[in-house]
């Protein structure tokens, strides 16, 4: 669902795709190749929020910030499932894990990954290529190379994500039984334990 708040209408770039079950009010502008998905809520109705390019926004986030204030997420941020952004600007290509609360006037650095139910406090600024956990959240380890590899990967799959629901996604009657012919899942991503296993 799209909506206008005072006069401001979101902007959504065509190669985006808004789940229609997400909520995106307001003073909102989504760049190219962003996936938003069902239950995500992004609330531009008292300040400015920025999508750049392939961005993905997961189920059930939530974007907002206090009044007055505008924020940023940078290119190919990548924001988990149930995370919360209140008033915070995230870097490109960082990672903000599952069920994390990131707080006003925070700025996640370029490459940086919050993990998973992290809470970062407001005016915390992470430096870039940061590995930050905890609640509170605290910078652990620097992000290695094959981390971020990882991670730009796992975030391109976002980036396609958009195209692929633009042609096949479709709202369906349930099969009452399951096919003979059932398509198979394909593997064509790997845990980051997986891929070092396999090196080793």
């Amino acid at each position: 669902m799209i909506y206008s708040f005072k006069g401001h209408i979101p902007v959504v770039h065509e190669s985006s795709f808004v789940h229609p079950l997400a909520a995106v009010t307001g003073n909102v502008i989504i760049g190219k190749n962003c996936y938003i998905g069902p239950g995500a809520a992004i609330r531009g109705d008292w300040g400015e929020i920025v999508l750049k390019d392939g961005v993905n926004v997961q189920e059930n986030c939530t974007v907002h910030m206090f009044p007055g204030k505008s924020i940023v997420l940078e290119e190919g941020a990548h924001v988990g499932h149930g995370a919360v952004i209140h008033g915070a600007n995230l870097g490109p290509n960082c990672l903000i894990g599952m069920n994390t609360v990131v707080m006003d006037g925070a700025h996640i650095g370029a490459e940086s990954i919050v993990g998973a139910m992290a809470f970062i406090k407001a005016e915390t600024i992470i430096p870039k290529r940061s590995l930050v956990v905890g609640n509170p959240a605290k910078v652990i380890k620097e992000v290695s190379d094959d981390m971020i590899a990882w991670k730009t990967a796992g975030t391109a799959l976002y980036q396609q994500l958009p195209k692929d629901c633009h042609e096949s996604l479709k709202e369906v009657d349930p099969l009452r039984e399951i096919p003979k012919n059932r398509p198979i899942q394909e593997d064509f991503y790997k845990t980051l334990q997986e891929i070092k296993r396999k090196e080793h």
